[in-house]
């Protein structure tokens, strides 16, 4: 019984992608797309009031990544598609980052 315990959890954890790469994956894919829509209605604001919106934007930006990514970590791991996780790491825009999630 042991032994078909161990050979499960080595199977288990064999399937699974990197923790540490889909935790960057997250986190770029997120920051980009956020950053994308939030930089359109910072730009749409008045000179004066783009420094406050920015620093609000920071906030609420830092508060939902902080929110999800252990949730996205884990779905990514769950996935493990090492071309889609090295595509949205390697992203530089919101649009590259979406096709690569696709």
């Amino acid at each position: 019984m042991r032994r078909i315990v161990l050979a499960a959890a080595i199977f288990v954890t064999a399937c699974r992608g990197d923790a540490q790469k889909c935790e960057q994956a997250c986190r770029n894919v997120y920051t980009l797309t956020y950053w994308q829509k939030a930089n359109a209605e910072i730009e749409q604001l008045p000179p004066e009031q783009r420094k406050l919106a920015r620093q609000k934007k920071l906030s609420d930006f830092t508060n939902r990544l902080e929110t999800g990514i252990d949730t996205c970590t884990t779905q990514c791991q769950s996935a493990n598609n090492d071309g889609q996780i090295d595509c949205m790491i390697a992203a530089k825009t919101a649009e590259e980052a979406i096709a690569c999630a696709k």
